[in-house]
């Protein structure tokens, strides 16, 4: 991956963690989906007709069908990411989730899009994955939780992130395919995915209508971050895809999201803590440690990449050109 899409999805990583912390807190469902699905058909209705003038009308049964099918996979995830963080830890959803995603999206793009991964790349994307479960708590994750509610609860954000990352790489998979093989615009795939997610969604909601005017005046500003924030983040993993190989812009911005919202998580959760003496203090550096260990662990094939692809690129220029075979005569 080069400098350029590195940036871009470091980029739609710290703009994909803020919008999860906005969700999470909003405690939305169906009807907190719906709320933002419309805010981004409004919101970004004006650059959607830009870019798509002229083109929209050239579209075919395929590229209506990727389209429709992302849509349909992107409702799916977000009502299971809503339901995982009503009933467990987002401090566990949320990095299973990311960890599970890379390595399915990997192996998949490999067949789908004929990509070649590396030993490097496969170290990477299993470092990435140790890193991730590290972030979540690692081994200690389930004897911190004594009880059995605890427990459950553990285990329920477990199944709920697992599932939710089988989403991921399904919808990373599709959105892929339309901008690396069908050469179709990102800001047009996520637009137009959103706008198949709507009609998905007005039926879940429509039992509790009556209640859509009261939970919008307690949800707009958190579904307004999420409108705002989750087009610009996934239209720029979108690009980084276009340049760079889809198992390897899944795999780092899996780990470059999950890093950025666990570290952000403990330092709000430190924030809250009384006193910064005594045990206070030494349990504050022992978890500090431990969150940098785990992100640095998960974010280290992310950061290496730029100056792997350097070396590989010296070392080609380097490399002697043999000299031409002097044909043996045959005299």
């Amino acid at each position: 991956m080069d400098e350029r899409a590195l940036a871009l999805v470091v980029a739609a990583a710290l703009c994909h963690a803020v919008w999860n912390v906005a969700a999470k807190r909003a405690g939305g469902d169906a009807r907190f989906a719906l709320f933002s699905g419309v805010l981004v058909s409004v919101l970004w209705l004006p650059l959607a007709v830009w870019v798509g003038w002229g083109v929209v009308g050239q579209w075919g049964l395929v590229e209506w069908g990727v389209i429709a099918a992302s849509g349909a996979v992107h409702v799916s995830y977000f009502l299971t990411l809503l339901r995982g963080y009503r009933v467990a830890d987002l401090t566990v959803v949320y990095p299973v989730a990311r960890g599970t995603a890379p390595l399915i999206s990997a192996l998949c793009a490999l067949l789908l899009f004929d990509e070649a991964l590396s030993m490097l790349g496969v170290g990477g994307v299993l470092a990435i994955v140790a890193g991730v479960f590290l972030i979540a708590g690692g081994p200690g994750l389930l004897r911190v939780a004594k009880d059995r509610a605890a427990r459950q609860r553990v285990w329920l954000g477990i199944g709920w992130g697992a599932a939710t990352g089988v989403q991921i790489a399904g919808y990373t998979l599709i959105d892929g395919y339309a901008v690396k093989l069908l050469l179709l615009s990102p800001i047009l795939v996520d637009y137009f995915g959103n706008l198949f997610r709507v009609p998905i969604l007005l039926p879940l909601v429509w039992r509790e209508r009556a209640t859509l005017p009261a939970l919008w005046r307690q949800q707009w500003r958190a579904a307004l971050m999420v409108a705002t924030l989750g087009p610009i983040g996934y239209v720029l993993v979108l690009f980084a895809m276009q340049t760079a190989p889809v198992s390897v812009v899944a795999r780092d911005v899996d780990a470059v999201r999950c890093a950025a919202r666990r570290y952000a998580a403990a330092r709000a959760g430190h924030a809250g803590a009384r006193g910064w003496r005594g045990v206070h203090r030494a349990r504050r550096g022992r978890a500090d440690r431990r969150i940098s260990l785990s992100c640095g662990f998960a974010i280290a094939p992310v950061a290496m990449e730029p100056a792997v692809g350097e070396t590989r690129e010296h070392s080609e220029r380097d490399r002697p050109v043999p000299a031409p075979r002097r044909r043996a005569s045959t005299r």
